[in-house]
């Protein structure tokens, strides 16, 4: 189903720190499809796992492709801690998914055929901020809800120097 745009200009509504996961795979032996292709299912997986308990703290992900060779996904989480606990559950697909991939590595199976890598980021209040111009919610606004424009700033110098409530406390105590 397609999220009907907004016909107007928009920001997210992000409110203290933003977390950001960008993880993704590189196929570099196409031919290897026995190796990348169960990387490749797994990160559905573990999306949907978030997606059924939001207590986990997964907000909103966007999938990409940055080549017919290179897959990724941007994700925006509550916290840092609630990354953390979920990469490091047992109980979680994740924490399987890459046991399997460790046994494999130690066995010399894997080396090679598929790359992995990901890229984490905590951006503090005042060094973010978005437009979205006839778009639905989409990446921080999908994440974290979607507001007009002018309730941040017209501007993006505006925008960035926008305090959310919560911000505003902490400098106060």
């Amino acid at each position: 189903m397609f999220a009907k745009p907004v016909l107007k200009r928009t920001t997210a509504d992000a409110r203290g720190d933003v977390v950001v996961l960008l993880i993704g795979m590189r196929i570099n032996r196409f031919w290897a499809v026995h190796h990348w292709l169960p990387v490749a299912l797994a990160m559905p997986r573990m999306l949907r796992e978030l997606g059924k308990d939001r207590g986990r703290g997964l907000l909103g992900h966007v999938l990409l492709t940055a080549s017919p060779r290179t897959y990724y996904v941007v994700q925006y989480w509550e916290s840092k801690e609630k990354l953390y606990a979920y990469a490091h559950s047992p109980e979680m697909f994740h924490h399987k998914a890459w046991a399997v991939i460790n046994r494999k590595e130690r066995a010399g199976k894997t080396r090679g055929h598929v790359g992995l890598w990901h890229e984490a980021y905590v951006v503090p209040e005042g060094s973010y901020e978005s437009i979205y111009a006839d778009m639905p919610p989409f990446g921080l606004a999908a994440a974290h809800g979607q507001i007009p424009l002018d309730r941040r700033g017209r501007t993006a110098k505006d925008r960035f120097a926008h305090r959310s409530s919560r911000a505003q406390e902490k400098e106060t105590t």
